[in-house]
């Protein structure tokens, strides 16, 4: 993540950056945190996914609207100009998928990550016995993958649509992009997913705080 940041960093000069779902059984802190073996771990890139989850291009005015209404009031997105927020149509791409479809597979090495504008995602950890345990659902302006975009390491759940959802697809070369062609613009952008990230992780080291005090 470092190395992402530092890009946007280094394109900037002089500019300063702003700084529930219940385990399944006893076993679930035994077997969710297992790692598999190195050799299940297989690499994907959108294109195929897209492919293979039936993606469907939609308008990207449509979707920079539904980005912008979920993430637009982040500050340094806010801070920005319309001109330059319309900008991200030309790296940013929008989808439609249909509802019972994969859109990321656990210990996959990831090189992409999904916002979601509309619809509901259930993130799921598999347990090497095959059980699915519900980790989270996600809706508008939730990001999925968001770890394995910014580190290329593998995937730590399965995200699976319950319903057809629109998704803003945001790849490592879509940031690569940004920072080299709108530095500005891909810092905000990196400023809301690190955001999101950070919550994330606090409310995970709530629940796990709150499990290991109740034990």
């Amino acid at each position: 993540m470092k190395r992402l940041l530092d890009r946007f960093v280094g394109n900037t000069p002089n500019r300063r950056v702003e700084p529930a779902a219940q385990a399944d059984d006893e076993g679930y802190f035994v077997t969710q945190f297992m790692e598999r073996p190195v050799d299940l771990r297989i690499s994907s890139a959108w294109q195929a996914r897209a492919l293979g989850v039936g993606a469907q291009a939609i308008d990207g005015q449509q979707g920079l609207g539904l980005l912008l209404k979920a993430w637009g009031g982040d500050a340094l997105l806010a801070s920005l100009p319309p001109e330059e927020l319309h900008k991200l149509l030309e790296h940013v791409h929008f989808v439609s998928v249909p509802a019972g479809r994969e859109l990321i597979v656990q210990d996959e090495k990831g090189d992409y990550a999904l916002v979601v504008l509309d619809g509901l995602v259930a993130v799921d950890r598999i347990q090497p016995t095959g059980a699915r345990a519900r980790l989270a659902e996600a809706r508008e302006g939730d990001i999925l993958g968001e770890m394995s975009l910014l580190d290329a390491g593998a995937r730590f759940a399965s995200c699976l649509t319950l319903s057809r959802c629109t998704l803003a697809v945001l790849t490592h070369s879509t940031m690569d992009e940004l920072a080299i062609e709108e530095p500005r613009l891909g810092m905000a952008l990196m400023g809301a997913i690190a955001r999101r990230l950070s919550l994330r992780m606090r409310h995970l080291s709530a629940r796990l705080g709150a499990l290991l005090t109740s034990a």
